[in-house]
């Protein structure tokens, strides 16, 4: 008995030591030799792991940057420039500076614009919610209002006004990380640039269906009528399947169409005064009723000389001229 147990002990021992070399052998083998700058590389990055670089978490993005000729096609959003600035004196390669951008809650549909015309009494999650069916209201592409978007921002930027029911995006702490863009079944959050001093113009709309539906379900809705498209100077708006969108690299933030928009669907965020809707010009088919000519004066014409005649030519007696009473 006792021969059995040793036996089996020192056969589990060699068999442990023979595997260790075999384990030794493959990884001396197939072994990665890694660059050493992708660690520092790491370092100075954020470290969120968000994914709004576009890869898994920051080591895959330090990978890539340590891989890649240039920095042109990667950026991380929460960082920043000084972000990437570090990573390119890691590298000694250059980069270009890039706008900040924010995200952007293109839905206008409160509780006051767009009435529910339901009610949804199942698991909270827009995207289980989107999977069902269209919503609570008669818009199918506006916010299902369930909060998807706010569980998915780790830093705090997003939060659901109750009286609204539509999401609130906070700009100082917004990263434009992407992650609520991407938790949002319905599309209605993007990536816009902050714009200079923080102020952009866009359509707070993306319902496709036609303007008397569209307006049915949501009085703020776009119905695609085309005038910001015509009142745009610098073609930054273009009307597509119904709906307006505004390019923000074309944008000059004049707000005309702002001004133009029947429904209110175009919003102007961090301006200091609202805009104002230039006065109505007279029809062309209405006559414009010409200036008063001023009067010319006419010269006054000599007084004809006075001509006394004594009472004896005339032969009458001449009263003295009373004075009138007052």
């Amino acid at each position: 008995m006792t021969t059995t147990i040793i036996w089996t002990i020192a056969i589990i021992t060699i068999l442990g030591v023979v595997l260790a070399v075999v384990l030794y052998l493959v990884a001396k083998k197939f072994k990665v030799e890694e660059d050493p700058r992708i660690d520092e590389v790491e370092k100075v990055m954020p470290g969120a792991n968000c994914g709004g670089c576009g890869f898994a978490g920051c080591r895959a993005f330090a990978q890539s940057c340590v891989e890649a000729m240039n920095l042109d096609n990667n950026f991380c959003p929460v960082g920043g420039n000084d972000t990437m600035k570090k990573v390119a004196a890691v590298l000694g390669l250059e980069v270009k500076e890039k706008a900040p951008m924010v995200a952007v809650v293109r839905c206008s549909g409160t509780c006051a614009n767009r009435p529910k015309t339901n009610e949804y009494d199942g698991y909270q999650s827009c995207k289980v919610k989107a999977a069902l069916y269209s919503g609570d209201t008669g818009c199918f592409y506006g916010c299902l209002g369930c909060g998807d978007c706010v569980a998915a921002c780790q830093f705090g930027a997003l939060s659901m006004d109750p009286e609204t029911g539509l999401p609130v995006v906070d700009e100082e702490k917004c990263t434009a990380c992407g992650a609520c863009a991407r938790a949002c079944p319905k599309r209605i959050i993007e990536l816009r640039n902050k714009g200079p001093k923080n102020r952009r113009v866009f359509v707070s709309c993306v319902n496709m269906e036609k303007g008397a539906v569209a307006r049915k379900a949501c009085k703020s809705a776009c119905i695609g009528c085309g005038k910001c498209e015509k009142a745009c100077p610098f073609g930054a708006v273009k009307v597509e399947h119904n709906v307006a969108y505004i390019d923000f690299e074309k944008c000059k933030l004049c707000r005309k169409c702002v001004v133009e928009c029947p429904t209110g669907a175009i919003h102007d965020v961090n301006f200091p005064s609202p805009a104002v809707k230039p006065a109505l010009k007279p029809a062309a088919s209405e006559p414009v009723a010409a200036p008063a000519a001023k009067p010319v004066a006419q010269p006054a014409a000599p007084a004809a000389p006075e001509v006394k005649v004594s009472a004896a030519e005339t032969g009458k007696k001449v009263e003295p001229e009373k004075k009138s009473e007052e």
